[in-house]
């Protein structure tokens, strides 16, 4: 039970550092919009899994996480889409 608790504590306030700077920069040039679209959809499937468990480990880690993300991901899409519209290559 603790292991669970300790995994997601410890992966998702790895993340943290990166995702505040990411999301208060806007900031995504080295950010692949293809592997962050499979990131959150992963971890809003491990979100429900942890939903569908009733494993408080697994909805808080994946909670926060997925809160963080998707900004990112937003972000990080929007970016590429202006960079498109611009004609700038990827």
């Amino acid at each position: 039970m603790y292991l669970g608790y300790a995994a997601a504590f410890l992966t998702t306030v790895a993340f943290l550092p990166q995702a505040l700077k990411t999301i208060k920069t806007r900031n995504t040039d080295g950010i692949s919009v293809l592997m962050y679209a499979g990131f959150v959809t992963g971890v809003l499937c491990w979100l429900l899994y942890g939903l569908m468990l009733r494993d408080a480990a697994l909805i808080a880690g994946n909670a926060v996480t997925f809160v963080l993300a998707l900004p990112i991901f937003i972000i990080a899409l929007t970016n590429h889409v202006r960079a498109r519209r611009a004609g700038k290559r990827l």
